[in-house]
């Protein structure tokens, strides 16, 4: 369903916009979240690495699915925009059957290297057995991972928001179920959790094909839409392939800090593992806010109305900085008790490493929060390439370097480790400031610009 967003309160656009995408996310990251809550009440710390590093293998398989499935989004978006149908059946056809080739090798390339992911990985030797099964029984579900990804961004291409958000929350239900059952009742450990996330996306994807059986959507595939065909599968990958690599690199990251955690041992490895998770929950709010100044700035840049799109980026970082700001605050003051709901029996040097690596890692939801809206804004006038080149820096001039020789000098704690963050956050926030004068003072962000890209 389109909606007009040049009009009306920015705020309330704003606000009405991003919600959806928060719950979304929510529950995405929920998803996630269950395997290492209820592996933490059941196993020992060594179960608790392993799904944490294995889970961070999967996460960044998924993320860089998802960007690649943009450019299948964009596309069917387009074409149903434009009211050609069969260009829009032809674009499907073809993702599907790109993707399903694609999961294929995919499954047998990743089965045959998991020892070698494990090993890069600098898995403990505590949870290198434990790891190779999480992610043996992951990679055999990377088809059904894959089929639920593409169906989302098909109903997503068709201006259909909600389905995919009803297909995650029954996935999310049956892995926590599963979970408790093959973990806590039957005691399969880190096995069990993989095979529980695996069966759940399983049901999810059965779901997504029952309701697509039952919904008119006004499109019928046919057989020759299934036919790869260079010019619908070029216009596809120049969109997604970018985006996935962009995303990718971004995961690369963050698993070499997770690598450079477990060198340091079992407990660094389970804490650092514990506060990602709950990271990845307080940027929910900053990942929700990107989107929603990215559409709203586009309509409103795409109606002539910049000062707007302007109005939009400002509100975007007030909402994302006060949000920041309180959960810093929160974090300060009961960071022992948020990362013991993850610890078995309460280890006291996990739920220590933990609290100090969460205590400085957690101002990067102000600084990242602030990015993330000018990266939406940028995207918004055509200029990725500007959120690209942010990240990139940020990553290997400032976050990487950071972790690895905080890692080093500070071998009794994790607090500077964490610091590498938001210092990297920091140098984006400071490359993005000096993008938008720039950009601003010389006129180069204008409508011609972005019908030129």
């Amino acid at each position: 369903m389109e909606k007009n967003l040049t009009s009306g309160s920015v705020f309330k656009n704003i606000v009405c916009f991003s919600l959806p995408y928060l719950l979304s996310y929510f529950l995405q990251t929920l998803y996630g979240m269950a395997d290492l809550f209820i592996i933490g009440q059941f196993n020992g710390v060594e179960s608790i690495t392993a799904v944490s590093v294995g889970s961070q293998v999967m996460h960044m398989l998924t993320v860089m699915i998802v960007g690649l499935a943009m450019g299948s989004t964009v596309m069917i978006g387009q074409a149903v925009g434009a009211k050609q149908q069969k260009e829009a059946s032809a674009v499907i056809g073809n993702t599907v059957t790109l993707f399903l080739l694609v999961s294929v090798v995919v499954t047998g390339l990743l089965l045959a290297l998991v020892g070698p992911i494990v090993k890069v990985m600098s898995t403990p030797a505590e949870a290198v057995s434990g790891t190779t099964a999480y992610l043996t029984i992951c990679f055999i579900g990377i088809p059904f991972i894959t089929a639920y990804n593409i169906i989302s961004s098909v109903f997503r291409g068709l201006g259909d928001s909600k389905s995919p958000m009803y297909f995650i929350a029954v996935a999310c239900v049956i892995n926590i179920g599963l979970d408790y059952l093959l973990i806590g009742v039957l005691h399969l450990g880190s096995a069990g959790a993989a095979l529980g996330t695996t069966l759940a996306q399983t049901v999810s994807v059965m779901t997504a094909l029952i309701v697509i059986r039952k919904k008119k959507a006004g499109l019928a595939v046919k057989k020759s839409d299934l036919r790869l065909k260079r010019s619908v599968m070029g216009k596809v990958l120049k969109i997604g392939i970018p985006v996935a690599l962009q995303d990718g690199f971004i995961q690369i990251a963050f698993i070499v800090v997770t690598v450079i955690a477990n060198r340091r041992g079992i407990n660094d490895a389970a804490a650092v593992g514990i506060v990602e998770k709950v990271i990845g929950v307080v940027f929910l709010v900053p990942s929700s806010m990107l989107s929603a100044v990215s559409a709203l700035a586009a309509q409103n840049i795409g109606a002539g109305k910049h000062d707007r799109a302007v109005r939009t980026l400002r509100y975007g970082v007030l909402i994302t900085t006060g949000f920041g700001l309180i959960v810093t605050a929160a974090v300060e003051l009961w960071a022992e008790p948020i990362v013991g709901l993850f610890v078995k029996e309460k280890n006291l040097e996990v739920i220590r490493l933990g609290s100090t690596y969460i205590r400085s890692y957690i101002w990067d939801c102000i600084f990242a929060g602030i990015h993330f809206c000018f990266s939406g804004y940028f995207c918004a006038y055509g200029k990725s390439g500007i959120s690209f080149l942010h990240n990139f820096l940020a990553i290997i001039l400032v976050r990487i370097p950071g972790a690895y020789f905080a890692s080093k000098f500070f071998a009794e704690t994790l607090f500077p480790m964490g610091l590498a963050a938001p210092a990297g956050s920091l140098l984006s926030v400071l490359i993005c400031v000096v993008a938008f004068r720039y950009l601003r003072n010389h006129k180069k962000i204008t409508i011609d610009k972005i019908k030129s890209v």
